[in-house]
């Protein structure tokens, strides 16, 4: 019997959570077959198998938490097992809770070998969001030449795989009869379990509306000159330059405007009662994912035009909408944008990104008829829904942040004006 332990994954991490299993009591495994997913601060990790033999016993159930060391797993081998020294863990290069699925079917032992696609009856080996990918691009797994140790599928095999025509779709639609079920009376229910990153994020944001005593300021904003400049220089550059959203205008005119209001531009240790003012402005991009609400940084937005703006908020929100995006680029915002204009609504409360101590909201773009000089015109208008943390940001100020920005936005030429 080899028992397999919780690995140390360094970074001073002394426990984890849960977040999937791969494997049950029963199933045989190979060397380097992921077992396990496990759930840090920050990144979702894999625990891969030092052995091959057949599981015994699992050491814990999805959603607990495990202190580094304690027992994972136990798994019966023949004579050595092929053990490895330890086993190693790999890193995702960002937090992703891997999605509900089917347990897994037995797979069997199989050594390194060159790489081809699984055979009938073997189950691919793959990580979590390799198999998410997978599903996303309607990609068969089975038919993925994997190139790994042991023939496990990698990124860059899916990509080859999906790029050549005839990837077959594994998605079908639903039943004809399925409109027909959903008018009966239901009476079914499904507890879902909070783990992983969505636990994460109840958690940030629970401790975040604990801390801090938010109060939210709702300004609504003509954004007809600026909506028609936006669209004068995308006609004229075309595709020779990246198309600008309404969302580099408005890092632009909040670079502008902290200049004026520093103690907004900031975070607060409200423990070691510290306010840091910071230069430089990185401004966090609240992004959805499949996984979760994520907030990967755009870094020093004092220094990009907006073109190199608008390149980089489309790659950092790509990047995490594919699951991507690292570490680093998750951390280190001073203040916050969150949009909900595609969606729709007039107003929003967001949740301050702790421990920033400001975040704007962006509410959606309507044609509403406004006075003008004593008549009634159609004019481009947009709600900023912002939120900011009172025990360092007086009301007042707030304010005239949020005015500061009203301003440089109607008025789009000083934008550029230093």
């Amino acid at each position: 019997m080899h028992v397999i332990k919780m690995p140390d994954i360094g970074e001073g991490i002394a426990e984890v959570e849960l977040v999937a299993w791969h494997v049950k009591p029963g199933d045989d495994v190979a060397e380097d077959q992921v077992l396990a997913d496990v759930m840090t601060d920050k990144a979702n990790v894999e625990i891969p198998s030092p052995v091959v033999g057949k599981v015994l016993a699992l050491g814990g159930e999805v959603g607990q938490t495990l202190a580094v060391g304690s027992e994972l797993i136990r798994i019966e081998v023949a004579g050595e097992g092929r053990t490895a020294p330890a086993p190693a863990v790999a890193r995702e290069e960002t937090p992703r809770a891997a999605p509900a699925a089917p347990e897994p079917e037995p797979a069997a032992p199989r050594a390194p070998a060159a790489a081809s696609p699984a055979s009938a009856g073997d189950r691919p080996i793959a990580s979590p969001s390799v198999r998410r990918r997978a599903w996303e691009l309607e990609v068969d797994l089975a038919e993925v030449r994997g190139t790994g140790l042991g023939g496990r599928i990698m990124h860059g095999d899916l990509d080859a795989h999906a790029s050549r025509a005839g990837a077959r779709p594994v998605r079908s639609p639903p039943p004809p009869a399925a409109a027909a079920r959903e008018q009966a009376p239901r009476d079914d229910e499904q507890r879902v379990p909070v783990i992983g990153v969505r636990r994460k994020i109840a958690q940030k944001m629970q401790e975040a509306k604990r801390r801090i005593p938010h109060f939210t300021y709702v300004e609504e904003i003509d954004v007809t000159e600026l909506e028609s400049l936006r669209g004068q220089l995308n006609a004229k550059w075309g595709s020779a330059r990246p198309r600008l959203t309404l969302l580099p205008f408005l890092a632009r005119a909040m670079v502008l405007a902290v200049r004026d209001f520093p103690q907004i531009n900031a975070r607060f240790d409200d423990e070691a009662g510290v306010v840091t003012r910071h230069g430089a402005v990185h401004i966090g991009v609240a992004t959805q994912t499949d996984a979760g609400l994520m907030v990967p940084v755009l870094r020093h937005a004092e220094a990009l035009d907006l073109w190199a703006a608008s390149t980089e908020i489309t790659r950092l929100a790509e990047a995490a909408r594919a699951g991507r995006v690292t570490r680093d680029e998750l951390t280190g915002s001073t203040i916050t944008i969150t949009s909900l204009g595609a969606i729709g609504g007039i107003a929003s409360t967001p949740v301050i990104n702790h421990p920033e101590v400001a975040i704007v909201g962006v509410n959606r773009i309507v044609e509403r008829p406004m006075m003008r000089r004593g008549a009634v015109v159609p004019r481009m208008m947009m709600n900023l829904s912002s939120s900011f943390d009172h025990r360092v940001v007086d009301g007042l100020h707030a304010a005239e942040f949020v005015q500061a920005i009203r301003g440089l936005l109607e008025h789009p030429a000083t934008l550029f004006v230093e």
